[in-house]
């Protein structure tokens, strides 16, 4: 699968938005991915998952996976088909008081090798808040990886998350402190189209 037709299939499930948006990190852009309406759809979720699984795979500084692990709630779907892929446990961390932790029962092993996993990464700050919860268990934060890496910048780098990276695209697209959108200048409101609020 290419980066054409990763974006193609964003396209055609109207997922890929124009206009002014406010960010989970707080950033602003005129772009947005809403990949729940791309992996609202179980087979196009499973062709996604597993073309991600593939990289990881195929990538020996991140492999073996003894489990795959999300912050809820975008990375949820992605994390269950990637593991699907590996064969793997599928875990999530959740928010429970404004910070990142594992609930439900879920349990890293000592050692475990972690791979952590988005739907959008823009600053990195959510899979960061992950790999810490995977330390906090005893994991290995093995690599990251992601439907869309929406940090490239202009000289080709990515955000440096400080282990081994996976995307089946990466965009550059700006985004902006609040203070410094030109949008806002200009009077727009900056919408939350995302699932937090």
């Amino acid at each position: 699968m290419t980066v054409e037709d990763v974006l193609k299939i964003f396209e055609e499930n109207e997922a890929l938005l124009k206009g002014h948006f406010l960010l989970t990190s707080g950033l602003h852009s005129d772009r947005y991915l809403q990949c729940a309406l791309v992996l609202q759809h179980p087979a196009v979720a499973e062709r996604l998952g597993s073309e991600l699984a593939a990289k990881a795979k195929s990538a020996p500084d991140i492999t073996p996976v003894d489990l795959v692990i999300a912050p809820a709630l975008g990375g949820v779907i992605v994390a269950h088909e990637v593991a699907r892929a590996l064969g793997v446990r599928a875990l999530f961390t959740e928010r429970q008081e404004k910070t990142m932790t594992l609930r439900r029962g879920f349990q890293i092993k000592p050692g475990e090798r972690c791979l952590v996993v988005e739907d959008v990464v823009t600053t990195g700050g959510s899979t960061r808040e992950v790999m810490e919860v995977v330390a906090q268990h005893g994991g290995v934060a093995a690599g990251a990886g992601s439907l869309i890496d929406r940090s490239l910048k202009k000289d080709g780098s990515v955000v440096d998350l400080g282990l081994p990276r996976l995307a089946l695209a990466a965009l550059e697209v700006a985004s902006y402190a609040p203070e410094e959108c030109p949008m806002c200048r200009e009077g727009s409101i900056a919408i939350k189209p995302g699932s937090r609020r």
